[in-house]
């Protein structure tokens, strides 16, 4: 792969993760009765500010860590 296929495949990546925090903190900031939680989302925030806890290579390495929690 060049560098330039490199660099479009990650900026999609970017974007799609960020599609996809938006939709979580969406969907799981809300409480059962549908109404928005000012908390989690402050919690959600300060949370992907700090950055990755752990680094996956592959889905048997994330895997193993989900179910061992």
């Amino acid at each position: 792969m060049t560098t330039k296929t490199l660099e479009k495949k990650a900026k999609k990546l970017e974007k799609e993760v960020g599609l996809l925090r938006s939709f979580v903190i969406g969907q799981a900031g809300k409480d059962p009765e549908g109404k928005y939680n000012s908390d989690f989302a402050e919690r959600a925030l300060k949370a992907a500010q700090e950055g990755p806890r752990y680094e996956f290579r592959d889905a048997k390495s994330f895997l193993k860590r989900v179910r061992s929690e």
